[in-house]
């Protein structure tokens, strides 16, 4: 029996149409393979839409995406609209779609490719076998606190202010979905906080060591921040599983992606308590290369892969995703920010095309 499911497209900017095209070709293969019918919608967000509107999520574009089953972002941004006021940025439409549709739990996997090894900055011995799940709070912290903005004081001088809060209930619902990721991987997890000078993080360890108690067989263990981001680049091998906050996973987040070579590898799924989530790489927008195809869509391609497994529950047609990937990869295909001695070169267009074809090949 078909299964239909209707899927929001968020192009956004730079290359990010480029590389949701090769995506969304890639999903109709695969659809048809599982009998799976999909129903893309698309809609402004990000710069395109501060162009076009004056705000970088209208009301419909989030209106569009809670009635979707999922959403597929690509990417937003972009120097163009770098001087606007920070509410009305490319960005500012990021963190509204994710308290939009209540996304607190972003899943980003940093996951050594064995073809794609020697494109770490790393030794081999440092970063082979390196496979890292980092989940991060998405939707409270310092992002989200009050108050916060530019204030004037007394005296004139100009004051910055952003608040970093969080109550028991989010620390609670961002370690349940932390303590049930480390679960279905290797059963460690690290959280990972500033404890020793943040009473904020105080909360946060006290909560999460509270809440291990219902996973004995999770091996929790907690770190400084600051010794986080040292062991990433010096023994990345110990993490399994890390929870952490919105600025604390930001940050994190991004340095574990490097260790695999290309953050344009690096897929990344947003999550809430029900309704859609929303999947998208964890590159930027690249204006420097949009509309040259030389963009490398194989991130936005395991996002929606991502999407298959996370959003729709179709393990079967993520792992066809994910195996094509493998096998492109294995061939010896490229595109520049992964191009190495010996292989072949290929632009956007075709990276897709050659994706397609290890999908109808039935060794995909």
């Amino acid at each position: 029996m078909t299964q239909n499911y209707r899927i929001t497209l968020l192009p956004g900017d730079g290359i990010g149409p480029e590389i949701m095209n090769v995506a969304v070709d890639v999903l109709k293969v695969v659809g048809k393979q599982f009998d799976l019918q999909f129903e893309f919608q698309q809609a402004l967000m990000g710069g395109a839409a501060i162009d076009a509107t004056g705000e970088p999520l209208p009301a419909d574009t989030l209106e569009m995406c809670r009635n979707s089953d999922a959403v597929l972002l690509a990417a937003v941004g972009g120097y163009k609209w770098d001087s606007l006021p920070s509410h009305l940025r490319p960005e500012a439409g990021l963190l509204g779609l994710r308290a939009g549709l209540g996304l607190f739990a972003n899943l980003r996997p940093a996951k050594i490719i064995p073809q794609l090894i020697d494109a770490s900055t790393l030794k081999k011995e440092v970063v082979e076998g390196v496979d890292i799940m980092v989940v991060r709070e998405l939707t409270g912290g310092i992002y989200f606190g009050k108050p916060k903005g530019i204030f004037e004081t007394e005296t004139g001088e100009k004051r910055g202010v952003n608040t970093m809060v969080y109550s028991e209930s989010e620390i609670e619902r961002i370690g349940r979905v932390a303590f049930e990721a480390a679960r279905k991987r290797g059963g460690k997890l690290c959280s990972v906080d500033k404890s020793n000078v943040l009473e904020v993080s105080q909360l946060w360890r006290d909560r999460i060591t509270s809440l291990s108690q219902e996973y004995p067989d999770i091996e929790l263990s907690h770190m400084y921040v600051d010794a986080a981001a040292m062991q990433l680049v010096r023994a990345p091998k110990q993490f399994d599983t890390i929870v952490t906050g919105n600025l604390f996973g930001d940050i994190l987040s991004d340095a574990a992606a490097m260790l695999t070579g290309s953050i344009g590898m690096l897929p990344s799924a947003s999550l809430g308590a029900s309704g859609p989530g929303v999947f998208e790489p964890v590159h930027g927008s690249a204006p420097d290369i949009a509309g040259q195809d030389k963009a490398n869509p194989l991130a936005q391609v395991l996002s929606a892969a991502m999407m298959l497994r996370y959003g729709l529950n179709q393990s079967a047609a993520a792992d066809k995703i994910e195996k094509a990937v493998s096998q492109v990869l294995e061939k010896g295909d490229r595109t520049g920010d992964i191009m190495s001695p010996g292989m072949n070169l290929l632009g956007c267009r075709s990276m897709g095309e050659t994706l397609i074809q290890a999908l109808e090949s039935g060794n995909g």
